[in-house]
């Protein structure tokens, strides 16, 4: 069964208005539910993350400031958000919600955390949008529980996973592979174990045909036991942030080659979504909404 992490925390702990279309994480899983891809069953709500795995990766001083809300102004503003006690605690569910789905995935195959892909915020501070990197946890949680030994992120979100580099730069057992907008944010790039930067404009066939030519190589070599997925919508050429030029099919096209490496290869994946910008929200929640029907498919 395919099991999703959603909480009606996801989607409501800013001020009505805010830039970030925190409303996709309302309307993904009514549009799951409508069409008949999910069922109430497929969804869990995730809890608040146990601190100790959050320290597990990030660093003490930071997580008490943010937990206490005492991040300065400047950190405040590097994180895109304003800072609020409903928006940490959104964060910490999430961190449980990706966590939790790695747990699924190793059942039975595949789970999803409608959202996650927080993969700029760095083990001692926050930034684009991102407080705590529930891709760099849930990996920690699972490497120091003996769950997995060799862990492929695999981050194809328009921006470069520049905290989730910063986090394993020392690691070897976690493998970053960030394929990205070369001259999108973040300006200052991290180095990942693998980063292809694209240029801009890229569609479809020059992004599936360098996608292909990288991750085969990549499993034979890296050999992992678990694959986390960071799949951000930010490709498409609607997006407003992304400056790539991906087309909604294309877009599918991406996560079913990703999906089915996965399952060729018998490795247990977990899928966080990551960012969606387009300026048509359905646009967001049809690209969205693609990796699940493909996950039911494949995999069920």
């Amino acid at each position: 069964m395919l099991k999703i992490a959603w909480s009606p925390k996801y989607a409501h702990p800013l001020p009505f208005g805010h830039r970030f279309p925190m409303e996709k994480y309302d309307l993904l899983p009514e549009q799951l539910l409508y069409e008949g891809t999910i069922t109430r069953e497929n969804l869990f709500e995730p809890e608040a993350l146990e601190a100790k795995w959050i320290l597990n990766t990030h660093h003490t001083g930071y997580v008490d400031k943010l937990t206490s809300l005492n991040l300065s102004k400047s950190e405040i503003r590097k994180t895109g958000f304003p800072l609020s006690q409903s928006l940490v605690d959104r964060e910490i569910h999430i961190m449980h919600g990706s966590v939790q789905a790695c747990l699924f995935a190793l059942e039975y195959g595949i789970a999803m955390n409608i959202a996650g892909g927080t993969h700029h915020a760095f083990s001692n501070r926050g930034e684009g949008f991102c407080l705590l990197n529930d891709i760099a946890i849930s990996a920690n949680y699972l490497i120091q529980n003996g769950l997995a030994s060799k862990i492929l992120a695999v981050d194809l979100d328009v921006h470069q996973g520049n905290g989730t580099a910063e986090i394993f730069q020392d690691v070897s057992a976690v493998f970053t592979f960030s394929m990205h907008g070369a001259s999108n944010y973040p300006l200052q790039k991290e180095k990942s174990d693998l980063d292809v930067g694209l240029p801009d404009k890229v569609g479809d066939e020059f992004y599936i045909s360098t996608l292909k030519s990288h991750l085969a190589p990549l499993l034979d070599q890296v050999e992992p036991d678990f694959i986390i997925y960071q799949c951000g919508v930010d490709v498409l050429a609607t997006d407003k942030l992304g400056r790539l030029g991906l087309s909604i099919n294309g877009c599918k096209e991406r996560d079913r080659i990703v999906l089915n490496a996965a399952f060729r290869h018998e490795i247990p994946i977990m899928c966080c979504m990551g960012g969606g910008y387009s300026e048509k929200i359905g646009h967001i929640v049809e690209a969205h909404a693609n990796t699940y029907r493909l996950a039911q498919e494949i995999f069920f």
